[in-house]
Parts: C-alpha cells; sequence; structure tokens
C-alpha cells in the first residue's frame, strides 16, 4: 500500500531509489494535462484492442506498434485539414 495513515510507505520510495526510478509527484493532476494521451488511447482501444483477440504479448506489442504507425501516417482527420498528422506537421515545417 502507498499509503498508510496519511504518511507515504517509505519502503515503498526506498525500493524505487533502489533501482534507480526517480519519483515524480508535482502538482495536483488537471484531467486537461492528459487530453491528449487519454484522446489516442481511447482510438486506440476502440479502433484495434476491443476488436481482437490476442494470443501473446508480443502479438498484442505489434499492433500496438502497427497502430500507431497508421494513427501516425495513414489516418486522415478533418480537423488536419484532410491531412494525416505527419503531413500536416510537415506542411506547417516547410511554412516556417
Amino acid at each position: 500500500m502507498l499509503w498508510r495513515d496519511g504518511i507515504y510507505n517509505h519502503g515503498y520510495r526506498n525500493q524505487l531509489k533502489e533501482k534507480g526510478i526517480k519519483q515524480s509527484m508535482s502538482r495536483k493532476g488537471n484531467c486537461l494535462d492528459n487530453a491528449v494521451a487519454e484522446n489516442f488511447f481511447a482510438f486506440l482501444k476502440t479502433e484495434m484492442y476491443h476488436s481482437y483477440h490476442f494470443d501473446n504479448a508480443k502479438q498484442l506489442m505489434d499492433c500496438i506498434d502497427e497502430y500507431i504507425d497508421y494513427y501516425n501516417n495513414d489516418r486522415i482527420k478533418v480537423k488536419l485539414k484532410g491531412l494525416t498528422p505527419v503531413e500536416y506537421r510537415n506542411q506547417a515545417l516547410e511554412a516556417a
């Protein structure tokens, strides 16, 4: 358990330190902070994950890699003037 009697568990913090993991606790979270990531994962789950059965973790990871490639390079968005995200970014870079 991370919290015990309102005091952060020092054993957990020591485990992180021993493994070279830096703990990050900055400020109170805001739901808008993660809106882009939440939106992406909602698409991923709806368009890829919920539609398929995976036999093992490697198959799942390969499908996620393929979906990320599709999401960035092939998926056309009306919001991006009918371009893929990569095409839209490249167009913006060329204009700058």
